[in-house]
């Protein structure tokens, strides 16, 4: 005796439809990211996609002048990951203008350079407004076959703001721990990532103020290396005026470099790596030299 119902059918058939139809209406799994195509990316959560960076804005790393020690112990730290060793997420931090962002890029350029005919190390730049999303970033590379910095200019938090904790989780990794192929790098003008008022005023409201910004002060303890950047020196400033004039050859008396930068830098109030920059490319553009 045949169990054949008109009724079943037709219902299976809505059932397939339905499922069809919830299926189209569903969002596309992301692809498989492409990391031949560069070696600099960056990450665009909305689309869960990394977009690659064909002409990264750097500089050499000879031409970063002031900050000789904090730039060889990055580079000492970036050299170890890319060679599979244990390496420490790092925290730049310090005075603004002093080379914390273009010192990351320019060790990975450095390093990737020296590596020759093995895999190259990638670098993610991770915008601060995304933090929260770090961790559908985190299970986009964790299998993948290569070694990966993600980078955080500017990283910094304010009273309201809870993306903190997922940076947090990202840097301890969880019950799982920290992937083995993934290191943190950022920079910030605060050692502890918040301002130095938020800080005092939840010390003074609460009831034990040990406790109250503990959470939020412990996330620069997970920065293993902390390398801090200090106010820039006459001398050094001069010195990086000096290291750019010479790279790109600008047909100027050292006499008259040195007197017009200290202008420059008086104009603007102070002295530091990009201030000494924007000197150079004002230069060079009066003196019709393309850098």
């Amino acid at each position: 005796m045949s169990n054949y119902s008109p009724t079943t059918n037709t219902l299976e058939q809505k059932l397939d439809r339905l499922i069809a139809a919830v299926e189209r209406l569903s969002a596309p799994l992301p692809a498989a990211p492409d990391f031949e195509q560069a070696d600099c990316f960056v990450w665009e959560p909305e689309q869960t996609y990394l977009a690659p960076v064909e002409s990264v804005n750097r500089v050499d790393i000879d031409l970063i002048q002031g900050v000789d020690l904090v730039r060889d112990q990055l580079v000492e730290n970036t050299t170890r990951f890319a060679k599979g060793y244990p390496a420490n997420n790092v925290l730049l931090w310090g005075a603004r203008g002093m080379g914390k962002s273009s010192l990351v890029k320019a060790s990975h350029a450095r390093i990737n350079a020296a590596r020759g005919d093995e895999p190259a190390l990638k670098l993610i730049e991770i915008h601060r407004e995304d933090i929260d999303s770090l961790p559908a970033l985190m299970n986009l590379i964790k299998k993948a076959p290569y070694r990966f910095i993600l980078f955080c200019d500017d990283l910094s938090f304010d009273h309201d703001d809870t993306s903190y904790k997922s940076l947090k989780a990202a840097l301890d990794g969880g019950v799982e721990g920290r992937s083995s192929n993934v290191i943190f790098y950022a920079t910030s003008n605060r050692r502890h990532l918040m301002p130095r008022d938020m800080i005092e005023n939840e010390r003074l409201s609460a009831i034990n103020p040990s406790e109250a910004i503990e959470e939020k002060v412990s996330l620069s303890d997970r920065f293993g290396l902390w390398l801090g950047f200090h106010k820039c020196s006459q001398d050094d400033y001069l010195a990086m005026i000096d290291g750019y004039a010479a790279h790109y050859k600008l047909p100027v008396e050292q006499e008259q470099l040195h007197r017009e930068a200290l202008t420059w830098s008086a104009t603007r109030g102070h002295r530091s790596g990009r201030v000494a920059w924007q000197f150079i490319q004002d230069l060079a553009g009066r003196l019709r030299v393309h850098i």
